[in-house]
């Protein structure tokens, strides 16, 4: 049985409104009716979770999950952090997706039209689970800023969606992680629908030249914090797993 305890109330003023006039798409998307809570059920909360028979050992690393030819092309980089809850404890166990464009700005799907070419030798995306610590770690190449349909002029900047799964099939985060010092972060009409700035810097990965591979690999940080007043920022269920 779910406990009082267990949840948080959302805080409307850290996270954006569902319309917001600059995000052109949320026009059509947002709701107009006041928003109902419901309890999750029981088969929300429970059921199969994924296991390490599940995951390859090339699962985690996009550099070489789908080369045929060589490797992909661009710029070589390690991104890991971990999962944690709202009072800093590791989540271990846990799957962790991520997917991505190639470092020309453009993924591997068939809506995709970008002018930018497919890289043959890379499919952009990936998984893990999370170790005892909570550590979770992938290989790929920084992906490519690539323009998008909101005003005339609109580049959604470089980003890796990632997903994170609960105890349960039907307990599913998703947020978007960006790459520290990039100028068009602040521009992005998305991100600046996010109101406080405290929460843009949680969704910005951390330059890690400590876990960089010299002469190979450039790292990446990125913690993710399930719930509690530091909570990433998830687009789908902002109150936190």
């Amino acid at each position: 049985m779910t406990r009082n305890t267990d949840l948080f109330q959302r805080d409307r003023e850290w996270h954006p409104p569902a319309l917001t006039r600059d995000y052109k798409t949320s026009v059509t998307r947002s709701p107009r009716y006041a928003l109902l809570s419901l309890q999750s059920s029981a088969s929300e909360i429970t059921g199969p979770t994924f296991g390490h028979s599940d995951i390859d050992p090339l699962d985690n690393d996009l550099l070489a999950n789908y080369a045929k030819t060589g490797a992909p092309i661009g710029e070589r980089i390690i991104v890991h952090g971990r999962v944690l809850d709202e009072n800093g404890r590791p989540v271990p166990n846990t799957l962790v997706e991520i997917w991505q464009a190639n470092a020309g700005g453009r993924y591997r799907h068939k809506n995709d039209s970008y002018l930018a070419p497919i890289d043959p030798n890379f499919g952009g995306c990936g998984r893990t689970l999370t170790d005892d610590n909570g550590f979770y770690v992938f290989r790929t190449v920084k992906p490519g800023a690539y323009p998008w349909r909101n005003w005339v002029n609109n580049w959604r900047p470089a980003h890796i969606h990632v997903s994170v799964f609960g105890t349960g099939f039907a307990q599913r985060l998703i947020t978007q992680m960006y790459f520290e010092g990039d100028p068009l972060i602040a521009k992005c009409p998305i991100v600046n629908t996010i109101p406080d700035p405290r929460a843009i810097d949680q969704l910005v990965a951390a330059l890690d030249l400590n876990a960089t591979v010299p002469l190979d690999s450039i790292a990446y940080k990125f913690d993710i914090v399930l719930r509690g007043q530091r909570s990433t920022f998830f687009e789908n269920r902002p109150e936190g797993n």
